[in-house]
Parts: C-alpha cells; structure tokens; sequence
C-alpha cells in the first residue's frame, strides 16, 4: 500500500525543491560569467552547497511525513557535504596560488637570463 503525501509536507518539500534548483542555478551562472578563477569557484560552492541542503532538507521532510516518524538519515549526507565542500575549494583555491607563483617565478627567471 503507498501513502500519500500530506498537503502540509508537500507543499513545504516543493519550495524547498524550487529554493534548491534556483540556488543551483545562480551558482552555474556564476560560473560562467565570473572572469577569474578564485571569484569562479566561490559561486558554485556556495550555490550548490546551499542548493542540495535544501534538497536534504526536503528529503527529510516528505521521509518523515511518509513513515510518520522523524527521519534523519539525510542529515548525514550534509554533514558530508559541509565537510567535504569548504575542504575541496580551499585546495583547489591553494593549487591555483601555487600554480600562479611557479608561473610567475619562471617568467621572472627567464626574464633575467635572456
């Protein structure tokens, strides 16, 4: 037999859904319209960060409302992603500095020898 979800957790569950694809979104349109690498990569993180916590936060919601207790299972995947999220763009943000320096550094010394 398949419950029906309640009016008072679908509604909330379809803004939250609408909230994280709009959230979504902006982050990807950050990224393609941001000029420089470290302003790129600071849309998406967030964005997307915010986005699937809503989703999380959506999952949580119609999960409970269907098994008539509180389900909090989700709450794990966003620990994950709080963790992991900030982690990944501060080595990527720290790959890219040193990137820039190597690069600069190299220019700078064959600029002295030529």
């Amino acid at each position: 037999m398949m419950d029906t979800l309640p009016l008072w957790a679908a509604i909330p569950a379809v803004i939250l859904l609408i909230i994280s694809g709009i959230l979504t979104l902006t982050g990807s349109f950050g990224l393609l319209r941001l000029e420089t690498f470290y302003s790129r990569m600071h849309a998406p993180t967030l964005g997307n960060t915010m986005g699937v916590f809503c989703v999380l936060l959506a999952s949580i919601l119609v999960s409970s409302a269907l098994e008539h207790r509180v389900v909090v299972h989700q709450i794990l995947i966003t620990l994950f992603l709080v963790i992991s999220s900030p982690v990944t763009a501060i080595l990527l943000m720290r790959a890219a500095i040193r990137r820039k320096l190597r690069n600069e550094q190299k220019a700078k010394e064959s600029g002295e020898g030529a």
